[in-house]
């Protein structure tokens, strides 16, 4: 994955430790012939399918993040329609020491435009998949998108979303 130009920046100067980020996830969906569908892709370092995630740039707005990133990951246009959680993720590190946290919001988004393909080398694969034909999600995608598919209902915070 590559590294945004403020994160390399901040590493020179503190080094592979913690750092605290402010991400997305953005549930994308769409009705076609009456059938919901989420868009999934999967991502080039692990392989497992997931919603569209990202980093906010510094002082942009988290659900403009949600729909930039789409953009740039699939090449579909979305708007977000509501915010579904706030939670703060497991510290976690990559292969190369860099550890991170990240606080995610979590989107419920409306497909507006544009056929999905592989936007940037983050994904290997992206495509509309029938919400009742999904490949296996983690724990915390699949809490999410039931989310995103129930009508409406109440933005979850932190504890209360690991409860579900």
């Amino acid at each position: 994955m590559p590294i945004p130009e403020y994160v390399a920046d901040l590493r020179e100067h503190v080094g592979t430790r913690l750092l605290w980020l402010p991400g997305t996830s953005a549930y994308v969906l769409r009705q076609v012939e009456g059938r919901q569908q989420v868009l999934l892709v999967r991502r080039s370092d692990n392989g497992l399918w997931t919603p569209v995630t990202g980093i906010c740039d510094p002082g942009e707005e988290p659900d403009v993040t949600a729909e930039r990133e789409v953009l740039e990951e699939t090449c579909v246009q979305v708007e977000v329609e509501r915010l579904l959680a706030v939670s703060s993720l497991i510290p976690m590190e990559y292969p190369n020491g860099d550890r991170c946290q990240y606080l995610d919001h979590a989107f419920r988004c409306r497909w507006v435009a544009g056929e999905p393909r592989v936007g940037d080398e983050e994904s290997s694969d992206v495509r509309w998949f029938d919400v009742t034909d999904l490949p296996p999600l983690l724990p915390r995608f699949e809490r999410q998108l039931a989310m995103a598919l129930a009508d409406d209902g109440p933005v979850l915070f932190g504890k209360a979303q690991r409860v579900r």
